[in-house]
């Protein structure tokens, strides 16, 4: 047993001299200390959707393959602000033009007219309206909309990290106790604390219908809150 606890005291110690010049500058020299890291971890339904969309116009010539998919557009935007989506969170993602061919062996590359796309990403702040305004945009922009993808995630994470924080800080505090009680020494005051990384938001992206004469419906999932500190205790 003395030879085990040797062993750990050794490399504690090792751990120490590798973590000391993280500590603050004012800690003593001699201080012997613990140093552990915690994670905490939390699930949470995602509170918004965002997704993304498009439309596109085919024409003769330029300027009417964007002023065909600059109609689309603008009912796409009515249709939101209608649904109560902010200007905020609409936003245009890109905007092209561009000269479409159609390749046969027979005659090669032909000029079957120019097209215009305009793209959209969407931020839905109450996700349970996402499928009633991904509805909306379909209708309003017919075929020439296309639905590119939709992530829900997390807007208001405050809850969801204290959560997390509170488990991280159980969960170190747990393995110092641990190591301090194989040394046969108990836990003083903290001296040193840092949170290592920011909550890791991890957005589901999933998109399901329903029948033909119901809404879109878009299941939320899951997101994940994690957060990671490293603390140090005194040991006395």
């Amino acid at each position: 047993m003395r030879k085990v606890i040797a062993s750990i005291s050794a490399l504690l110690i090792g751990a120490g001299l590798l973590a000391y010049s993280a500590l603050p500058a004012n800690a003593a020299e001699n201080t012997r200390y613990v140093t552990v890291t915690g994670v905490g971890t939390t699930s949470v339904v995602p509170d918004a959707v965002r997704f993304y969309a498009s439309v596109s116009a085919l024409a003769a010539t330029n300027k009417e393959a964007l002023s065909t998919a600059s109609k689309s557009a603008s009912a796409v935007r009515a249709a939101l602000k209608a649904k109560g989506i902010a200007t905020k969170d609409i936003k245009t993602s890109s905007l092209s033009v561009y000269p479409e061919y159609n390749y046969t062996q027979d005659q090669g590359s032909k000029l079957v007219g120019y097209r215009a796309s305009q793209s959209f990403t969407v931020v839905i702040r109450k996700a349970d309206a996402a499928g009633e305004v991904i509805d909306a945009v379909v209708e309003a922009g017919g075929d020439a909309v296309q639905i590119n993808g939709v992530a829900p995630f997390l807007v208001d994470g405050a809850a969801a990290t204290k959560t997390a924080r509170e488990a991280a800080v159980a969960d170190a505090k747990s393995r110092a106790s641990t190591y301090a009680k194989l040394l046969g020494e108990k836990l003083g005051r903290v001296i040193y604390v840092t949170e290592q990384s920011a909550p890791n938001y991890v957005f589901p992206m999933m998109m399901s219908s329903k029948a033909a004469d119901e809404m879109t419906q878009i299941d939320l999932g899951e997101t994940e809150v994690s957060v990671s500190i490293t603390v140090s205790w005194e040991l006395n």
